[in-house]
């Protein structure tokens, strides 16, 4: 076991393929440390497990110290329950080279389980040979071997290094001939066994990560049934005595915690080997501190107290002045000193108990009514599924829950019951459904929700338009032709997962998606890199293999789906003109600044009038001469002149100028706003757009590197470029807007968008060479030349 072995390990960040060299017994014992992992992890008492090794140089078992024999087998770990200094015992392990034989070490194993499990017949017996097959073995009396174990019903499991399999597919070349034969003793062995595999050792570290759920049996829970008035009508009461177990139960990835080291070392000193052997690391643990702030609070507008900064924005120093603020001016206090106290609003609401009243409620579960079965909501289902059994001590019990159940079945009904787990406990609404099993009838609970667990939200209709004067709309972007809805039904049945799995033995083809084969990525993931790193001893240079194909069977659609969907994908984005939607803009903050918005977001119509704001008013400005300031003129608002009562259904539907009127010069400015609190700068974004004219440039920029945005950007930018190109004293801005032409020419020429930056540049042409246009900038613009010319044909193409 001590040969050299290259292994493969998973590709690099920057696809490179990483290898690792390890001694075939290090390679092995990844599979035996991840099986004693399995135990610990499961955390069950019966899991127990030894270690014997043959091929040690010393003789340590239980038949040589009796009988003599038996040379260079020796028991490692004794038969216990394994924890993490089994694995470090494992670890420690090294290649000899003394040889042993395998079935010496096979009739030991026998004899040490058979005398630990003396007393206890029942338990499951297993033995795993991790083996190279490279051992001289002695063939002689094997069937008595085969024998005992089968008497004992012990299963054996064969772990070969480098063995053939063709399941993997794998063949050694250059096999030594007593590995080729012993190779095909095990199997001779195996095929003798009533329940013995043998395999590879490649396949079998594959599938110590196949996704393996946890088997559990829950313990029954005893509580009363009760069907009626048991207190004022007793005699026209039932109560029977039933026991709970879980059907379902959810299932997390384990939780992470934190660890550190136990003893500290300052800088001066030094540590040796054997000092670092000794660290521990122990698991770090929440305290919790409680001070009284004696400081007088101001009060917010609201009345309250206003309420501390979030201490995690803070950076360190921050942090180290608030603390010693905090030793200052708080006073600490235990935690007996304190009363719990509810939240409410700002304040607190004090609870000396702890606890408010609860009801006065009887522990079982009542049977308040039924209802159909038909009528069942399932999405209102919350939580995991309980079996209700009889009491399985009691037959007259049994009966009488058995002929309730067959009743509710038959008549196709299920019942509301209250369930209450403890005296003084809150209540639980939930539904009781019949279930006839063969030999036992039993019923299924899960909660359901009470009136406030329930959210309702409604949403503007989606086929349903209405324009602002009340007339409903028929034709409209946002209303799909019976074309669309062709296309998309088409996409639908294309997309059918019903007959997208394997062929059966008529060859006839299943469905795709089974969710009894469906395993959760979060908790087998975090599964495998725990088991991992505690088998490997550098992450970095040994890192974390893929995840077993079991795992991602189902998060990519079948190829024969997508194949078979492809046409119908293409019908889909030339029927509905599939383009790309640029991101949101984040919401506006409190301080007044008003974000850009998504295009079109204006004309999506709704069943019901918009009521006029402020923001969408329109301002007039009455010219004045100088006054003092505090005889000016405010610009007033009218809300009679707001745009959404004056626009009629046509100048709705149609898109937005793109450019301001040629006479935009001579039109009054809007005024100035007031200097925003919030010191960051106005970008300067109209509503719809997503580059502003404050920094048009480097707006285009950011909205390219995020690559989906190229021709709402292209499209924006030479919006706002002739907008400033048209305002008053744009001479200042001759060279920003220059450069502004050049990245947006030298863009729409890579990204495919010559048409856009032709059009571009004939419609500056038209604003600057108008009337009241900026014929000086349009020269500058010719000066330059070529770098600021039209995209030729010939010009495109070296580019495509």
């Amino acid at each position: 076991m001590g040969a050299i072995r290259t292994v493969d390990l998973p590709s690099g960040p920057d696809g490179e393929q990483r290898t690792t060299e390890m001694t075939n017994l290090e390679w092995s014992l990844q599979f035996v440390k991840l099986k004693i992992q399995e135990m610990i992890f499961n955390g069950r008492k019966t899991d127990q497990c030894g270690v014997i090794l043959f091929g040690s140089e010393e003789t340590s078992n239980i038949i040589n110290e009796k009988n003599g024999g038996y040379d260079h087998v020796s028991e490692y770990i004794p038969i216990s329950q394994p924890n993490a200094g089994t694995l470090s015992k494992i670890d420690a392990l090294r290649p000899s080279e003394v040889s042993g034989d395998p079935i010496d070490a096979l009739i030991v194993g026998i004899e040490t389980q058979a005398q630990y499990l003396a007393s206890k017949k029942s338990w499951t017996r297993k033995i795993v040979m991790v083996t190279d097959g490279e051992n001289s073995i002695e063939v002689e009396d094997w069937e008595a071997t085969v024998q005992k174990m089968n008497i004992l019903t012990i299963s054996l499991t064969i772990i070969g290094v480098d063995f053939d399999d063709e399941e993997l597919p794998f063949e050694e070349e250059n096999k030594s001939t007593i590995k080729r034969a012993n190779e095909e003793f095990y199997h001779t062995i195996i095929s003798a066994l009533q329940n013995g595999v043998c395999g590879t050792c490649a396949l079998a570290l594959r599938e110590t990560t196949r996704p393996d759920m946890k088997q559990t049996k829950s313990t029954l829970m005893g509580s009363i049934l009760r069907l009626g008035d048991t207190d004022s009508r007793s005699d026209e009461a039932i109560e029977i005595i039933v026991k709970t177990s879980k059907c379902t139960a959810l299932t997390r990835p384990k939780s992470w915690k934190k660890f550190s080291v136990r003893q500290s070392l300052g800088d001066d000193e030094e540590m040796d080997v054997e000092e670092e052997q000794k660290i521990a690391f122990a698991q770090l643990k929440m305290r919790s501190e409680y001070f009284v702030d004696r400081r007088d609070h101001d009060e917010d507008e609201d009345g309250g107290i206003k309420m501390e900064e979030d201490e995690s924005i803070l950076d360190e120093a921050e942090k180290e002045e608030k603390q010693k603020v905090k030793e200052e001016q708080f006073e600490k206090v235990e935690k007996e000193q304190l009363v719990r106290g509810f939240k409410y609003g700002t304040t607190y609401a004090p609870c000396p108990d702890g606890q408010f009243p609860r009801l006065q409620t009887k522990k079982g579960i009542d049977i308040c009514g039924f209802f159909p079965t038909k009528n069942f909501r399932r999405e209102l289902s919350l939580g995991e599924v309980q079996y209700v059994w009889a009491d399985p001590s009691s037959p007259p019990q049994q009966v009488a829950l058995s002929s309730i159940i067959q009743a509710m079945y038959e008549k196709g009904v299920m019942a509301i019951a209250r369930w209450v787990t403890k005296d003084g406990m809150d209540p639980k609404m939930g539904v009781l459904s019949p279930v006839l099993f063969d030999e036992v009838d039993c019923l299924l609970w899960v909660q359901m929700p009470f009136a406030d667990d329930i959210r309702k939200y409604t949403f503007a209709s989606l086929d349903n338009l209405v324009s602002r004067k009340g007339e409903v709309i028929t034709e409209h972007a946002y209303l799909p032709t019976q074309e669309q809805l062709d296309a998309m039904e088409n996409f639908v049945d294309a997309m059918d997962l019903m007959e997208a799995g394997d062929k059966d033995e008529e060859c006839n083809r299943a469905t795709w998606y089974d969710t009894l084969l469906s395993y959760n990525p979060a908790v087998h993931r975090t599964k495998q890199a725990l088991f991992h790193c505690a088998v490997v001893s550098d992450v970095s240079t040994n890192p974390l293999p893929p995840p077993h194909p079991e795992l991602l069977k189902y998060l990519e659609p079948p190829r024969r789906v997508i194949k078979r969907a492809r046409d119908a994908t293409e019908e889909c984005k030339s029927t509905m003109k599939i383009r790309q939607v640029p991101k949101k803009v984040a919401k506006a903050r409190k301080d007044g600044h008003v974000h850009a918005t998504d295009e079109d977001e204006d004309f999506l119509l709704l069943d019901r009038k918009q009521p006029i704001s402020p923001a969408r008013a329109q301002i007039h400005i009455t010219q004045a001469p100088p006054t003092s300031p505090s005889k000016r003129k405010a610009p007033t608002i009218n809300p009679d002149d707001s745009e959404t009562e004056e626009e009629d259904e046509e100048e709705m539907l149609l898109d937005k100028p793109m450019v301001p009127p040629l006479d935009a010069r001579n039109s009054h400015p809007l005024p100035t706003p007031a200097r925003s609190l919030s010191p960051q700068v106005d970008p300067g974004r109209a509503p719809g757009r997503i580059i502003g004219s404050t920094y048009p440039l480097a707006d285009f920029k950011k909205n390219l590197a995020q690559g989906d945005l190229v021709t709402k950007a292209v499209e924006d930018l030479g919006a706002v470029i002739t907008e400033i190109v048209m305002r008053p004293f744009s001479s200042r801005r001759s060279k920003e807007l220059l450069d502004c032409m050049a990245a947006l020419r030298d863009t729409c020429l890579k990204e495919d968008e010559v048409d856009a930056w032709n059009a571009f540049l004939v419609n500056l042409q038209e604003y600057c060479m108008a009337d009241m246009g900026n014929a000086e900038f349009w020269s500058q613009v010719k000066d330059i030349g070529p770098p600021l010319s039209p995209i030729s044909d010939e010009e495109a193409s070296r580019y495509c």
